[in-house]
């Protein structure tokens, strides 16, 4: 039998006579056309995001809305794609804005948005083989690549997440278990009753997932055993061979957990010598890279994880310094036998013999059942760019962070508290003495969110000399390759201007 040709991808279907909405011909084409004329029409100008009070914002979205019910007839494909665009475009923040600063949050690539948009309307998982047989592909092929950035053996293998909280629990769930199984312990079967006393060391700067992920693997968040930080904010190493050796015996040490790019101050611990630490005392060793995985892309910026080869696991995500639309998280692992204990044949899923054939999917490598590819937009970005191309915005992004701190050392109202490391800054506004810096540093930043000129992060920063409480501190994430030394500049200059103000109110209230 002749074997029949498949349809153009450009053929239009013939109508059915009672279509559902999938049906219709070209609906990437139309959906973009229709949501890029929206989007427009409704973002608010040169303001990285709504102006007012919150109150006033979320209430204008909910009447945007309407009545909080599901209306009993729909308002139409159009209407109801409109009404969401204005409520996303006009009173959400914009990313590609270059005065928004505050989070990392990375402005998504197009051509990554479009191949998104791709895989939401194909809508299929990587689960199995014949729920997606070109997603489970493509994540593999993603996975190889960015375990081969990463320096990482043939051995290696990897899973997409969504995000690098979900890559930090499974990291610590495989250390958990191969601790275990060192011990003659089953934990998936058995529990946890026989490891006593579970420990995991982390830098006192470490994200806060990980004292989630401990509570929720059972271990508990007393577990979380946070190790001092030299000046740099760099996990100190003989603190924590100190720490170690002091362990009592009822203790069980699980992991040590290196961050490489923490949240405030984009420090990376020094990876190889905890790399050598956690192999002389046969400890998992996870580098939470989340922040600074992007950092690969780069050569001027790479050496700061010299030493992830070391790494049992390796959490990155890519909707950082990546700019992907998130989720886009990835954990690598060094031997892909580790991923062994969240293994599981289902009859209807996985059966072995079809999976000895080559119909396997992704099932055994996460918590996870349905789950969309999102290594498709990842394999886009790669394959459109390259590592010289991403690399370059990398550099982009440092090169304003180190232009952000000039202005803030050349400016005696402004207190730099840490040079940037990889693209974030902390500072702060200085008021007069007497003025409780505190309260205005944090009334600044609220005046700059209501008026909507600039887009800045808040954090609570110990700073050495400084009174024991942490001081409430600005910061700037600059993850935008778009932005420009003048988009400081116009940043800095509304911090200032916010700063004189929340000043002046603070002395009007209680001077």
């Amino acid at each position: 039998m002749p074997q029949v040709a498949r349809a153009s991808l450009l053929t239009v279907p013939a109508p059915h006579p009672n279509p559902a909405p999938w049906t219709r011909s070209d609906p990437v084409a139309e959906l973009l056309t229709h949501l890029t004329s929206v989007r427009e029409e409704a973002t608010p100008p040169n303001r990285p995001l709504p102006a007012g009070d919150p109150a006033e914002v979320l209430g204008t979205v909910d009447r945007l809305l309407g009545p909080p019910h599901l209306p009993g007839r729909g308002i139409g494909e159009a209407a109801a794609l409109r009404r969401l665009a204005i409520a996303l475009s006009g009173f959400g923040v914009d990313l590609r804005h270059p005065r928004t600063a505050a989070h990392l949050q990375a402005p998504s690539l197009p051509v990554a948005a479009a191949a998104d948009a791709l895989v939401s309307l194909a809508n299929p998982s990587v689960d199995t083989y014949d729920s997606g047989p070109s997603g489970v592909a493509v994540e593999r092929w993603v996975v190889r690549a960015l375990a081969g950035l990463a320096g990482l053996g043939p051995s290696s293998d990897g899973v997409l997440t969504p995000g690098g909280s979900l890559s930090n629990l499974l990291g610590l769930l495989l250390a958990r278990d191969t601790t275990a199984a060192r011990r003659g312990i089953n934990a998936r079967q058995d529990g946890l009753a026989a490891l006593p006393g579970p420990v995991v060391f982390c830098s006192e700067l470490a994200h806060f997932s990980l004292h989630r992920a401990c509570a929720a693997l059972g271990l508990g968040e007393s577990a979380v055993h946070p190790v001092p930080v030299d000046r740099h904010r760099r996990m100190r190493p003989e603190a924590l061979v100190r720490e170690l050796r002091a362990l009592p015996d009822r203790r069980t040490p699980i992991a040590v957990v290196a961050t490489a790019g923490t949240t405030d101050f984009g420090s990376v611990d020094p990876l190889p010598e905890l790399a050598e630490i956690a192999a002389d005392h046969d400890l998992w060793l996870h580098v939470d890279a989340a922040h600074g995985f992007g950092t690969l892309f780069s050569d001027r910026l790479s050496p700061l994880l010299a030493g992830i080869t070391g790494a049992d696991s390796i959490t990155g995500d890519l909707h950082k310094l990546g700019w992907q639309p998130a989720p886009a998280s990835v954990l690598l692992v060094a031997d892909g036998g580790s991923f062994a204990p969240l293994s599981r044949e289902v009859a209807y899923l996985n059966p072995s013999d079809d999976a000895a054939e080559g119909f396997g999917g992704l099932l055994g490598h996460t918590l996870q059942t349905t789950r969309r590819p999102d290594a498709v937009k990842i394999a886009t970005s790669l394959l459109a760019y390259g590592r010289a191309r991403l690399g370059a915005m990398v550099d982009h992004c440092h090169d304003l962070a180190n232009h952000a701190r000039d202005l803030v050392l050349a400016e005696p109202r402004l207190e730099l508290l840490a040079e940037p490391t990889i693209s974030t800054l902390l500072f702060r506004y200085l008021p007069a003495p007497g003025v409780d810096a505190d309260a205005v540093n944090g009334a600044l930043r609220r005046t700059l969110l209501r008026d909507a000129r600039a887009l800045v992060g808040r954090s609570a920063v110990a700073v050495e000399g400084a009174p024991t409480a942490p001081l409430t501190s600005l910061k700037l994430t600059l993850i935008n390759p778009a932005a420009a030394t003048e988009d400081l500049d116009a940043i800095l200059a509304a911090v200032l201007d916010a700063g004189a103000r929340a000043e002046a109110d603070w002395k009007e209230r209680y001077a």
